[in-house]
């Protein structure tokens, strides 16, 4: 057990920032903690024994965020004997001995490849009273095989492969995640299994590239197969996967998820740009026609289905034309939502040395364009819904304004945010139950219901929720290099590290 100079266990906090597979790995962070005898933190201790950043490379300032909130702690500290700092993720697979050198009181800096190696790092720290750096140059334990403490209930995060075989000019993501790697479907299947029987109603598989999921044993329809495959789990209302790559969306997945009653009619699916000139200075290989075509066979085979997307505006040589098609393919698409970023620079992609970086002040006047027509079309397409009934898994924090407003929130099955009133079920609705209501306000970005509610269905979720028991997982085995799980902090099995 590892404990606190006082005698009681060690305490730690993790600070998660950046995309999904962040999350995940988080929960796999805590959950090593946690079996190394740690206890999380309290909300209002702000000065635990570990804290641990999970960061992200991606935006042009992510830098100065992480240096900026190292420093802040530098003080609490120094208060604070025997406190430990440690930072992961992107960002420090990235920047590695630069980290310590330029915030030296930070104790562990670990990668994106061993992340297992978190609690034995923390203990060689402590051991040695210096910093330890530890960044390996590939995959050292499946993120999945490890144990985890999730954040919800409710839904879980299932990841089915690590890493991208893409080369997007503006991603530094295959750089730091490596090559994609797959895991067997059975054992994806396993820990789904394992989920539903802790609760667990919604599960999303996860992938940065997740639609070519597959191609590490040479099956390019692996990724429907996987989705029917959900669709035999008793217990499993809803199945949901993000984000796909227009360039290996095949029909068959379109066929998988109209046919599985469990697999949300909800797609999110990046375009970027709805220039072709843009795709292709992107090194994104499809073109506006096949993405449009894609969103077509959806509607086809499942009319009720709500598509969302991401969208970079002012990408480097990105003409006033090549802005208006991107217009063209959003009033085209009639997306649900859509994820707008401006283009900032990625510190080590092809992109940010391109010639045509554009002005902010002409990047900012097309965003705002950008926001005011995809907010027109969500708002239309929300309409839409209005007296029409729709199921809701009840969420916690999704509704800011719940509180003040006396509702409460969850997502409808096509991933919709919905506000609704509880009725005549106050208080006894939880977390992770079901309810279907009458929308009846749309506004841009959430729905209302603010009737009665159709009916309520209690479920061994909010059970849990109920008993404050998140779903807590053991890893499910690969067949790959393990630091196991032995009662005290684990040694390493993988040999010499890579160390700076």
């Amino acid at each position: 057990m590892t404990t606190a100079a006082a005698g009681g266990p060690r305490t730690y906090q993790v600070r998660t920032y950046g995309c999904q597979m962040n999350v995940h790995d988080s929960e796999r962070i805590s959950g090593l903690l946690e079996q190394a005898g740690y206890v999380r933190a309290g909300e209002s201790d702000d000065s635990p024994d570990v804290v641990v950043f999970n960061t992200c490379a991606v935006r042009e300032n992510a830098d100065n965020r992480l240096y900026g909130n190292l420093g802040h702690l530098r003080p609490v500290k120094d208060r604070h004997p025997g406190m430990q700092i440690a930072v992961g993720g992107c960002l420090a697979q990235k920047d590695r001995g630069d980290i310590v050198r330029k915030a030296p009181w930070v104790d562990v800096v670990f990668g994106t490849h061993n992340i297992g190696s978190l609690p034995v790092l923390l203990e060689r720290a402590r051991h040695n009273a210096a910093a330890e750096v530890e960044i390996l140059e590939s995959l050292d334990v499946f993120p999945s095989t490890l144990p985890t403490r999730r954040e919800s209930t409710y839904a879980g995060w299932v990841s089915i492969s690590v890493g991208c075989n893409n080369t997007c000019t503006f991603c530094i993501v295959p750089a730091l995640r490596g090559k994609e790697k797959d895991r067997r479907p059975g054992d994806i299947l396993s820990e789904v299994r394992a989920l539903v029987d802790e609760g667990v109603l919604e599960v999303t598989l996860l992938g940065q590239n997740v639609n070519s999921y597959g191609v590490e044993f040479g099956d390019r329809y692996a990724f429907g197969k996987l989705l029917r495959a959900c669709g035999d789990i008793d217990g499993l209302e809803r199945v949901r996967f993000t984000s796909p790559h227009p360039k290996d969306f095949t029909d068959d997945v379109i066929a998988a998820m109209a046919e599985t009653p469990n697999v949300c009619h909800s797609l999110h699916m990046p375009l970027q740009s709805g220039s072709d000139d843009v795709l292709r200075a992107m090194r994104r290989s499809y073109r506006a026609e096949r993405y449009l075509g894609i969103i077509d066979k959806v509607r086809a085979a499942m009319p009720d289905a709500a598509i969302t997307t991401d969208i970079i505006v002012g990408f480097p040589g990105e003409t006033e034309a090549d802005f208006e098609r991107t217009l063209d393919v959003v009033r085209a698409a009639r997306f649900s939502s859509a994820f707008t970023f401006q283009y900032s620079k990625r510190p080590g992609t092809p992109a940010a040395t391109m010639d045509g970086q554009l002005p902010k002040q002409v990047v900012q006047e097309r965003y705002e364009r950008l926001i005011a027509c995809v907010e027109e079309i969500t708002w239309a397409e929300n309409k839409k819904l209005v007296g029409e009934a729709v199921e809701v898994l009840v969420a916690v924090g999704e509704g800011r304004k719940d509180e003040r407003t006396g509702r409460l929130s969850g997502r409808a099955r096509d991933g919709r945010l919905v506000h609704f009133d509880a009725g005549s079920y106050a208080g006894a609705i939880r977390p992770g139950d079901i309810v279907h209501t009458v929308v009846t306000y749309a506004a841009p970005h959430h729905l209302n219901a603010d009737g009665e509610p159709l009916s309520h269905r209690r479920t061994r979720a909010g059970d849990a929720t109920e008993a404050g028991r998140p779903a807590r997982t053991p890893g499910v085995l690969l067949g790959l290099p393990t630091i196991g799980a032995p009662a005290a902090a684990p040694e390493p099995t993988s040999g010499c590290a890579v160390s700076h």
